[in-house]
């Protein structure tokens, strides 16, 4: 039997948290390191995604930006959070920030790719 998506009636409080990244392998490894734990109360649900930014005001030239892979231009951590109480959003996307400072921490300290932006910005 297929398990039935949970109906916004049963989780009708929701937030949705964009994180923009540098590169898309950014997006991609904090998104890996971060759904490996599963929420543990079955009162949230949290789905990831990566995207696109939704204005690019860079200042690449737009050939440059024609010939990027258009994977490569999802570049933002998207996290929906949905809950059965405002509570337990709360409580939820509270450990989520905890988790999320520990990986944007490592990412500072030792990725490459970070310095490299942090030095050219």
């Amino acid at each position: 039997m297929a398990a039935s998506q949970p109906s916004d009636s049963e989780f009708p409080y929701s937030l949705t948290l964009s994180l923009p990244l540098p590169t898309h392998r950014l997006a991609q490894s904090a998104l890996q390191t971060l759904e490996v734990d599963a929420e543990l109360s079955p009162f949230v649900r949290r789905t990831f995604t990566i995207t696109a930014p939704t204005s690019t005001t860079s200042a690449e030239p737009q050939e440059k930006k024609q010939k990027q892979d258009p994977e490569e231009s999802h570049t933002v951590l998207q996290t929906t959070y949905r809950a059965t109480t405002n509570r337990m959003l709360r409580v939820a996307v509270n450990g989520f920030m905890e988790s999320l400072g520990v990986v944007l921490g490592v990412m500072t300290e030792l990725d490459v790719d970070v310095l490299k932006a942090e030095r050219e910005g």
